[in-house]
C-alpha cells in the first residue's frame, strides 16, 4: 500500500491541526507519499532501539507517540541520541512518523482511552478546542458508583501496571467524578477543580502544583508512560480497520526511561 493511504488514515482519525503549537507531530523522517509501505512499527518513543527492531522486523515505517524531532537540528553528527536515530533511520530507508497531542486531543484518542479503561462514562472534554470538529484537552467523566479513594488508586495501580502512583493526602473522600490527562497534564488541575472533579489524574506535574488543593480533589501521577502506553492499541485499530492486510507490530520493547528501585 502507498504511504499516503497510511498517513491520510491517522490524520482523519486525528487531523494535525489538532496539535498544540509547541507540537511537532506528523511525517518527520523519509517517505514520499506514493513508496510502498512494507509494515508499521507502533511505539510510543523513538530510541535506536525501536528502529533496530523495526529492521528486523521488516516495517519500514514506524509510527509513535512522542515525536523525535522537537526542535530543529543544526548539526547531525551523532553526539546525541536524536541524531543516531536520525542517522539510523535514513541509513535503513526507515520512515519516522508521530501523532502526539493531535492524537490527545482528538475525540477517541489516548485521553478516551484512559477514560474508557477507568470505566467512565458520560465523557465530555475538559477543555474543548474551537473548531469544525469535536475536540480538546483532557477528559472528565462519572464513573458508575462512587468509590473510596484508597481503592480508586490501587485499581489505578492494578489496570495500568503502575510500580509507584504518587498523590495528594488522602482525606476519606469518595470518588465519582473523574478528571484526567495524559502526559504532562498539570495545565489542566483549575479546570478539573471549577468542573467539580473528585479526582484529577495525570501522568505527571510538578511539585508546587500539589499546594493549596489539600481539600478540593484527589490528585494522582500515574507516571507519563503508563498513562500512555494504549495509544499504541489505539494505532492498530485505525490501522487494522482500514488495512488488514498491512502488516502491524506493537513493539516488544518498553521505552520508559524511568525506573523505581
Amino acid at each position: 500500500m502507498k504511504a499516503k493511504l497510511l498517513l491520510d488514515a491517522l490524520e482523519q482519525y486525528a487531523p494535525l491541526p489538532l496539535q498544540d503549537s509547541f507540537d511537532n507531530a506528523g511525517l518527520q523522517i523519509g517517505l514520499t507519499e506514493e513508496q510502498e509501505v512494507a509494515g508499521a512499527l507502533l511505539c510510543l518513543d523513538v530510541t535506536e532501539e525501536i528502529i533496530d527492531e523495526a529492521v528486523r522486523k521488516g516495517c519500514n515505517v514506524v509510527i509513535a507517540h512522542h515525536p523525535l524531532l522537537f526542535h530543529g537540528l543544526k548539526s547531525i553528527t551523532g553526539k546525541s541520541y536524536v541524531e543516531r536515530c536520525v542517522i539510523k533511520a535514513i541509513k535503513n530507508n526507515i520512515a519516522i512518523y508521530a501523532a502526539h497531542t493531535n492524537m490527545d486531543n482528538a475525540q477517541g484518542g489516548v485521553n478516551y482511552r484512559i477514560a474508557e479503561t477507568i470505566g467512565l462514562t458520560n465523557l465530555a472534554f475538559l477543555d474543548d478546542k474551537a473548531g469544525a470538529i469535536p475536540a480538546g484537552s483532557g477528559i472528565i467523566g462519572e464513573l458508575p458508583t462512587a468509590e473510596d479513594e484508597k481503592n480508586f488508586l490501587l485499581r489505578l495501580k492494578s489496570l495500568f501496571g503502575i510500580q509507584c502512583i504518587r498523590h495528594n493526602a488522602l482525606c476519606d473522600r469518595k470518588v465519582r467524578r473523574v478528571a484526567l490527562c495524559g502526559g504532562a497534564g498539570g495545565f489542566l488541575l483549575s479546570k478539573a477543580i471549577s468542573l467539580g472533579a473528585d479526582a484529577f489524574l495525570t501522568g505527571e506535574m510538578r511539585y508546587h502544583d500539589y499546594f493549596g488543593h489539600e481539600g478540593d480533589l484527589l490528585i494522582a501521577e500515574m507516571g507519563h508512560y503508563e498513562s500512555e502506553q494504549y495509544t499504541m492499541d489505539i494505532f492498530a485499530e485505525i490501522l487494522s480497520n482500514q488495512f488488514p492486510e498491512l502488516k502491524i507490530v506493537k513493539t516488544s520493547l518498553n521505552t520508559n526511561p524511568i525506573n523505581y528501585l
